[in-house]
This record gives C-alpha cells, structure tokens and sequence, in this order.
C-alpha cells in the first residue's frame, strides 16, 4: 500500500509519477475533495507537464461521479485557477508541481473564493478518505454515486484572468519598456503573451514553449543557476528590467537592468507602498500589510513610514491567507516571492506583482535598480538550505549557542529566530526534505557573512 502521507504535504499534494501517485490516485483524490467541500460545481486547471492532463481529466471524472459538476480551464498557471475560483465561486484543484523536477506532479487545492485547503483547513480529511479506499495491493476503489454524476465542460479564463489582473494597475500611462521574460518552458509562456498584449512593452520571450521537460533550466527562479540566462539577456539587449516566472507562474523574480536580481523583500516593499497608498485613497486609515517573518526589516519599516500596519506570521501561503482574512490586509509578501493581493481573493499572483513592478517602473524615468535602492537597506544571505539528518539536533545546537547572549531575542513562531541590535537569523526545517533552511540579515555585510559562516559552521557539524 502506497504511503499518503509521503505525497500529502502541508499545503499541497505533491509526488513522483507514476511512482507515489497515478491517475487512479487522482480520481479518488477528485471524489475525496468534493466530499470534503460538499461542492456540487468544482473548477480544474493543469499546467504543461507530460502527466497533467491525464491526472486532471482522472481528478474531474472522480469528482463528476460523486456528482459535482466540473468545469475545466485546460492549460493554466496557478493563480489563473485561483482567479477561476474566485470568479467563478467555486473551489479548485490546480494539477502543477510548481519548480520541481519533470518526473514530479501535484495538486494545489482551494475552497470557493481561493480560500486554501491544507493540513487543518480539509487536505488531512481528504487524505484519510483516499486512504481508506486503497487496498492492501495499492488498488483504488473510488465510491460512486449512482444516478448523481455531474457533467464535464470547458470553460476559457485566460482572457478574463487578464482583464482581471489589468484592471488592478494601470499601465495606458507609462513610458514604453524593454522587459525580458524567462519563463522557464513553464505556465509564464501561456500567460504572458495574452496579459502583455496591448501594453506599452517591448516583449524580449525567453523559453515560451511550454514543455514539462525543462530542457533549458529548472523552472526555480529561487535558485541563482536559474537566472543566468535571463541576467545574460537583458544586458545584451539593453532592457529595462527582466522578469522569472516559475513552473506554474504564481512566482515573479525580478531582475534590474544591470543583470542584478532585485530581492522579494524589496518587491514585497515597492509593491506594499502602491497598494497602501490606494487603499488610503479610498479612505481607510490605517491598512495592514502581511510579511513573513523571514522578510527584511525593511519590510515592517517601510510600511509603517507609508502610513501601514505591518503583521509578522509564518511562511507559507495558508498562514498568509489566514492573517490576511483576519486582518483584512490589502497585500502580503514572502521572501520565496510569493505576493499576495487582497482584490485577488488574498490569492499570490507573481504577474499581478510584475505588473506594479512594470508600472512603478514605467511612472519614472529613472532605472529599476535606482528605483528599488530605497528598499535595499540591509545586507540578507538569502536562502541557504543545508542537508541535515538530526534537524532538530541542530537547531538545539545553534539556539545553545546564540540564545543567552546578551541582547539578543529568541522566538520560535517558525523554527528558531534570534534577534540581536544589528542582525537577526532563522534557522527552519524543511516540510518536505532533510534540509535545515538558513535566512540571515545585518546592517552591514561584514556582520552578515561572519553571522552566516558562525551559523552554518554549527548547522553542518
């Protein structure tokens, strides 16, 4: 008998094809889902890879025979499906492995209106349903409903996801830009195309053709190896800003016209001070702003010099879209490049990001990375993931040695953080690898890469 628990992760479900999970599996998780919700209409998208189609065809028909209706969107990046789901009112299921490699695929689940669907909020209770319906010999019987199927139909949104998402930030004004965009042979190729169209844009494509073999690099703009090209491209054709999409283009990063990426800190801020002076234009006092505690101070900083409430919480999208529907917050930011917009259904969208980054840029005449200076006030290690057997082990080792040192704060919202006046860190395990993930940021770069080596030293035994 397979092990679910292997593929149902925390936000998502996410395995190996045909090896972790197959279309059967897909066809009980489509009956186990509308289950769970008591959806009688459900929405599906899939990505480019070689077994999306077949697993979302498998999720709808398992879906229709518990008898909710399906309406199929084919081809989409994930906040395409979040946009269907919020049009359309009715919960979701995006068939995408994000950034991971070909032979991988997966199932991004949400509620009507995008709200999410993870471990606590029904991903656990759909599981444990899949789980009884598989036998010992990894068999597959999915209840069916007789005389209660629903029907299959297909619906077109890239348009309306479009116009959507145009309708949110205006571009008719702006100075003509040179923009490169390295989508990855992944979901940005699909939607780009249609969301650029009519703007003041000179488009530089990079790797449109959608093929789930990433035959030129991974689609993992988090991963610096997977920025050359795009860094490479708008020096030599003089552009004004490049842009990286990831595999199911829910992810923006951004690159200067230098070839330098701009930190999400620094996109979290600039797009921040657009969305809070809009939302006191329209008469609120004080709006908040979502970050997760791995942003940069600058981050806090900014949005309570623009006349903000910044709240701190966890990674991850379902603690951001938690915080953000308790505190109605207009925006929220990761530091992965996650963006998180209130009139989107509090769904992330990386090209809802672009386009403000597009347009903050194209109000001004002067360069981008003139632009982000203001946000740029720290020194940051960025990411740095360590393969570590005895996570917790370690962790106990580096908060011993940092904990009681005077000045310093220990909080453990999510792994371990320890602040001192002049830097911070944070030291979390992976949800899903034997990895231990490191974030350090100081005031001066000397004071982060010593913090950094000390840390990794003690991490890596």
């Amino acid at each position: 008998m397979r092990d679910l628990k292997q593929i149902v992760k925390a936000y998502d479900v996410r395995g190996v094809v045909p090896d972790q999970w197959d279309e059967d599996l897909a066809r009980a998780f489509g009956a186990a889902f509308v289950e769970v919700t008591e959806a009688t209409s459900i929405v599906v998208g899939h990505d480019m890879r070689p077994s999306s189609p077949g697993l979302a065809r498998a999720f709808a028909e398992g879906a229709a025979g518990c008898g909710a209706d399906v309406v199929e969107i084919g081809l989409c990046s994930t906040d395409q499906l979040y946009f269907a789901s919020g049009k359309l009112d009715l919960p979701g299921a995006m068939f995408t492995a994000s950034h991971n490699p070909a032979q991988y695929n997966g199932i991004k689940l949400c509620r009507s209106g995008a709200a999410p669907v993870g471990q606590g909020t029904g991903l656990d209770r759909i599981r444990e349903l899949v789980e009884g319906w598989t036998a010992a010999d990894g068999t597959v019987a999915v209840p069916v409903h007789p005389g209660e199927s629903g029907t299959i139909s297909r619906q077109d949104l890239l348009q309306a996801y479009a116009d959507h998402l145009l309708g949110l930030v205006d571009l008719g004004s702006v100075r003509r830009l040179k923009v490169v965009v390295d989508a990855g042979n992944g979901m940005g190729g699909h939607t780009v195309p249609t969301v650029f169209d009519g703007l003041p844009i000179d488009l530089v494509p990079m790797y449109f053709e959608l093929d789930g073999t990433f035959p030129n690099h991974e689609a993992n703009p988090l991963d610096p190896r997977n920025l050359v090209d795009l860094q490479a491209r708008v020096k030599e054709t003089g552009a004004d800003i490049g842009l990286a999409f990831d595999g199911d283009a829910d992810r923006c990063f951004v690159v200067d016209e230098r070839g330098e990426p701009v930190s999400p800190s620094a996109i979290t801020a600039l797009v921040a001070v657009r969305e809070l002076a809009r939302a006191r234009a329209g008469g609120e006092q004080q709006p908040t702003v979502i970050h997760n505690l791995i942003t940069s101070w600058t981050v806090p900083e900014v949005v309570r010099e623009h006349g903000g409430t910044p709240v701190r919480t966890r990674v991850g999208h379902s603690f951001i879209k938690q915080e953000m529907a308790r505190t109605d917050a207009v925006f929220g930011g990761e530091h992965s490049a996650h963006y998180y917009f209130r009139d989107f259904w509090r769904a992330d969208t990386g090209m809802l990001a672009a386009l403000h980054v597009l347009a903050a840029l194209g109000e001004q005449q002067g360069t981008l990375s003139a632009l982000v200076a203001e946000y740029e006030r720290y020194a940051a290690s960025g990411e740095i993931n360590s393969t570590v057997q005895d996570q917790a082990g370690r962790t106990a080792a580096v908060r011993a040695a940092y904990a009681d040192l005077p000045g310093t704060t220990v909080d453990e919202l999510d792994g371990l953080t320890v602040s001192g006046a002049d830097w911070w860190f944070n030291l979390r395990p992976s949800n899903t690898e034997p990895l231990l993930r490191l974030n350090v940021e100081a005031r001066s770069a000397t004071t982060m890469e010593k913090l950094r080596d000390e840390v990794l030293a003690l991490v890596r035994g």
